[in-house]
């Protein structure tokens, strides 16, 4: 039977990689922190193994006890990270360093897979041109605009220096679906009959579901590719008002629309900045956060991914929204 570690397999996007897993027949290694909820992992089939990927010994110590148990990993999908913190060392920390403290791990205990696939983001390289519109492209030079984008691409950059490592690398845009709290904190917003816009300029998005993003990385375990990187979005694109419309069709809500102009928000971002930063925290709106929600062009490539996979997304926004309001009702987060 084949087997596959999946890491941060507590997580949104993680627990969908533990069942798509099983209902293709692996036999499913969750890797978890201790102090990780197991509530979206409730399948007896999964086999839990607890990381501390803050210490390369720890790490080690881990999987040397896997050996001595026989178990060696056909696949591996390391998906552990953050998209926020407390604190600004905390991306690094976590998205890099335990990244290296991982496969330098993986290495020295000569538990290298067959594959090894990493789970980047769009965020890496930064939002596209807002002047020509053109789309990032894997050919550009990456320009991450905020503290996670920089992780992750710091991480790719260790990644794609080793030799000899069979590696992948998957770049997804705003990955949405049940389970997930980013976006649905912008449901919610609808839900209650609000409409925020930020700036007044069109803001151009694009998504892939998370059902869809698991799929493809089910693709790419049977595919021949190595040592390649792709943007992922479902190969379309929405402007934010779009994206409100679709989410108020299948909310059945009517809502207020008002716009904040960006300098109001920017003002805002730096004055928490710098009144929650005296106690090393981040506050939820920070310039980071302004630099994101500033940019009008998050469309990317996906030709490559395309042409590599004959992927093609089988949810728009529409059919991923409603099944996502869908579940949020059933277990009333809504």
């Amino acid at each position: 039977m084949k087997n596959i570690l999946i890491t941060g397999a507590s997580g949104f996007i993680g627990s969908f990689l533990v069942e798509e897993g099983l209902k293709q027949g692996f036999e499913v290694y969750a890797g978890i922190r201790r102090s990780s909820s197991r509530e979206y992992l409730p399948d007896p089939r999964i086999q839990f193994i607890e990381f501390d990927f803050s210490s390369h010994e720890n790490v080690l110590k881990t999987l040397n006890e896997c050996k001595i148990q026989q178990i060696r990993f056909q696949y591996i999908v390391h998906n552990a990270g953050v998209t926020k913190a407390q604190k600004k060392e905390d991306y690094y920390n976590v998205n890099c360093r335990n990244t290296k403290n991982f496969i330098e791990a993986l290495i020295e205990a000569e538990l290298v897979p067959e594959k090894f696939i990493f789970i980047s983001s769009l965020a890496a390289y930064g939002p596209g041109n807002p002047v020509t519109g053109e789309p990032v492209r894997l050919s550009d030079e990456p320009k991450p605009i905020e503290l996670y984008g920089k992780s992750k691409l710091e991480a790719e950059r260790y990644i794609t220096s080793l030799t000899g490592f069979p590696w992948l690398i998957f770049r997804p845009t705003g990955v949405y679906g049940p389970k997930e709290k980013d976006y649905f904190v912008f449901f919610q917003t609808i839900n209650r009959g609000m409409e925020p816009y930020i700036g007044f300029r069109k803001q151009v998005l694009t998504f892939i579901y998370v059902r869809d993003l698991v799929r493809l990385i089910f693709l790419a375990l049977d595919s021949p590719h190595r040592n390649k990187a792709w943007f992922v979005s479902d190969g379309r694109q929405y402007t934010s008002a779009e994206f409100a419309e679709i989410t108020k069709k299948a909310l059945g809500k009517k809502t207020i629309r008002f716009t904040v102009p960006l300098f109001m928000v920017k003002t805002i971002a730096v004055i928490g900045e710098r009144v929650v930063g005296l106690w090393g925290g981040i506050p939820t709106l920070n310039t980071d956060k302004y630099n994101v929600l500033s940019s009008t062009n998050w469309r990317c490539e996906v030709d490559p991914l395309e042409k590599d996979f004959g992927f093609q997304a089988e949810y728009d926004l529409e059919k991923g929204v409603t099944e996502t309001l869908a579940w949020y009702k059933q277990n009333k987060w809504i």
